[in-house]
């Protein structure tokens, strides 16, 4: 059976949040991710990138906002679950400081399956893509009882 997906291709949704140290450093204690990139700035010094960058994955979940704000006005109609991302690649460093943008655009509806897909792109102040991929939302049927 399909489902009325509410959304239609070119539905578009962003969400923007600075990267500080706490962020970086409560992400490192929830995940065990100590690695010297996002902890420790003497090594992050000898590196190309000559400081503490956060998490790729950190950056990446920006999108599972942006995705829920898409479609939260239509959350008591129809419920929605993310089904997954792919192609996602970290294309460049999100430093301490930096504030990224999440823009998450629908690129195809499919109603016979009840399935979106989004083109994610986060991009940092400067205008420079730091991360890209593709998000799956798929609309379940609800019966209210």
């Amino acid at each position: 059976m399909a489902v009325k997906v509410p959304l239609k291709v070119g539905d578009k949704q962003s969400f923007t949040k600075t990267i500080s140290e706490s962020d970086v450093y409560q992400f490192a204690g929830i995940t065990g991710d100590f690695s010297p990139f996002h902890i420790n700035e003497e090594y992050m010094k000898g590196t190309q990138y000559g400081n503490r960058i956060a998490h790729g994955v950190l950056t990446f979940a920006l999108s599972s906002t942006a995705s829920t704000l898409i479609h939260q006005p239509y959350d008591d109609e129809c419920p929605v679950a993310s089904y997954g991302y792919d192609h996602v690649r970290f294309t460049g460093p999100v430093y301490f400081g930096d504030t990224i943008t999440c823009n998450y655009e629908v690129v195809s509806v499919d109603e016979e399956t009840g399935k979106t897909v989004a083109k994610v792109e986060i991009i940092n102040q400067n205008g420079d893509t730091v991360c890209v991929a593709e998000h799956i939302l798929k609309f379940l049927e609800f019966s209210a009882s």
